[in-house]
């Protein structure tokens, strides 16, 4: 498997008040760094045993894409993977849409490994094109009117299906149940399914993904809900797109969820192997860190592929909560480009030095490359570029702009990925979850927890006036 590679050349250039040395003195922190993660945080899991400056110690993220495989190696059918699979294939073969009802980590893995991995127009194909798989839709994720009601029409609610195209399930992913959002949001989609597809379908075809207690669970017990997928404890939400909450949308996807986490499982074997210098997870928090205390507090990730977008959202979520306390942490932001070029490459290019900039670059695209071609009709000017193709252009943008910002002082740094599939998105989410825990222990802050988002919710409650949770 080609793992992903990491380019700092660019964080050295002239201007940018970045060391090489100072980079190559931080290498013992590293190693220490490694050690903790991998040894001491792992340990202090494993025996229940957590000093209180640990907790949370949602640690249960890192040897999690082990534990699920070698499970389903050992046991298939009956292991928690099996049993997605088995709901999977249940939907695939009984309807033609699902609704994910989620917020946060409960849907952000699930859309990113869809927008990376899936046709672009992925829900537009027609169910033989999409092989059969249904379309998929997230919900659950805001509290927007017209968003709920406009996905309620598509789904042609009160109306009995009449083949397999009309037909549509739920699945419901939220650890405790209690998060507003989701927990309204399911109880209006209820209410829809039940209209249509009938009473008689919730327990095979409403699927909840939530923690062996809690609002959740008690619900789907009520309902008869057949099966019940669990959240693992000790992995928070931001942190848990190798779980059941990942791994079922992206199975009902019809995605290859072994060699997902086959990829995660490489970053894992690279990040306790290799030494700083050749570290992947390593490098990257170091350049990072070192560019913060230059004062690069805000970190740009530009992602060169539409269907990576997601992906920078999913990071912008773990690196926020996981990072912004104790008034510390970077401010995360992701671009798309060449898309973003046109409306923030002039302030990225000339406005405030505060700004490090990582490039995700796409090595090998899935499709044949589309070629510019010759027209007898040039007013366009074109004709120049006539045997170029869109990689070509792409390549050319990427090395434009990092010649532009490095020739302009602004620090950057290249995420090559070889490809964008199954594989290779096991490693990056993998790789950036690490990086987060080593970066928040390097800071002396507790990676893990989100005590900042409760205020919101306090008020947001007291509103409506609610008595009760």
């Amino acid at each position: 498997m080609k793992l992903i590679s990491l380019d700092l050349a660019g964080l050295f250039t002239k201007g940018t008040g970045l060391s090489l040395n100072e980079f190559d003195e931080a290498g013992p922190r590293m190693r220490d760094l490694q050690r903790e993660v991998t040894e001491v945080d792992e340990r202090l899991y494993a025996s229940g045993e957590i000093p209180p400056e640990k907790q949370p110690l949602d640690h249960g993220f890192y040897r999690l894409p082990e534990r699920i495989l070698e499970d389903y190696r050992r046991h298939r059918d009956n292991s928690e993977l099996g049993r997605v699979l088995r709901v999977a294939h249940r939907l695939h073969e009984s309807v033609d849409r699902v609704v994910v009802l989620g917020i946060g980590g409960s849907y952000m893995g699930a859309r990113a490994l869809m927008e990376a991995c899936c046709q672009p127009y992925y829900n537009e194909l027609s169910r033989a094109d999409r092989g059969g798989k249904p379309r998929l839709y997230f919900e659950g994720n805001n509290v927007d009117n017209d968003a709920a009601r406009g996905l309620l029409h598509m789904l042609n609610v009160g109306r009995k299906p009449q083949s397999i195209d009309d037909r549509w399930g739920l699945i419901v992913i939220s650890k405790s149940g209690g998060t507003l959002e989701t927990a309204v949001a399911l109880r209006i989609f209820l209410k829809a399914f039940e209209q249509t597809m009938g009473a008689e379908a919730i327990p095979q075809f409403v699927i909840p993904v939530t923690g062996s207690t809690g609002k959740l669970a008690n619900l789907s017990e009520a309902l008869g809900c057949e099966t019940r997928l669990s959240v693992p404890d000790g992995v928070g939400g931001r942190f848990s797109v190798f779980s059941s909450v990942g791994l079922l949308p992206a199975a009902v996807l019809g995605l290859n969820v072994i060699s997902l986490l086959e990829g995660a499982i490489a970053m894992n074997d690279h990040f306790r192997q290799q030494p700083p210098g050749a570290n992947l997870v390593l490098d990257y928090v170091n350049a990072c860190q070192l560019a913060e205390r230059h004062g690069y507090h805000i970190r740009v990730l530009s992602v060169w592929a539409k269907a990576l977008e997601s992906v920078g959202l999913w990071y912008d979520q773990l690196l926020a909560e996981s990072l912004g306390k104790q008034e510390l942490g970077a401010t995360p932001l992701t671009t798309v480009n060449t898309r973003d070029l046109h409306s923030r490459q002039q302030q990225h290019q000339e406005g405030r030095r505060d700004k490090l900039f990582t490039n995700l670059i796409v090595d090998s695209w899935r499709t044949d490359p589309l070629h510019v071609g010759s027209s007898p009709n040039n007013q366009d000017a074109l004709n120049d570029l006539a045997d170029k193709t869109l990689a070509d252009i792409m390549n050319a943008a990427i090395r434009g702009t990092n010649e532009a910002l490095q020739s302009a002082g602004r620090p950057t740094m290249d995420l090559h990925l070889p490809a964008v599939d199954e594989a290779t998105l096991g490693q990056l989410l993998q790789m950036f979850m690490l990086a987060t825990v080593v970066e928040g222990r390097m800071l002396g802050i507790n990676p893990y927890g989100q005590p900042g988002v409760e205020g919101y919710k306090q008020n947001m409650n007291r509103l409506l006036g609610r008595t009760g949770g």
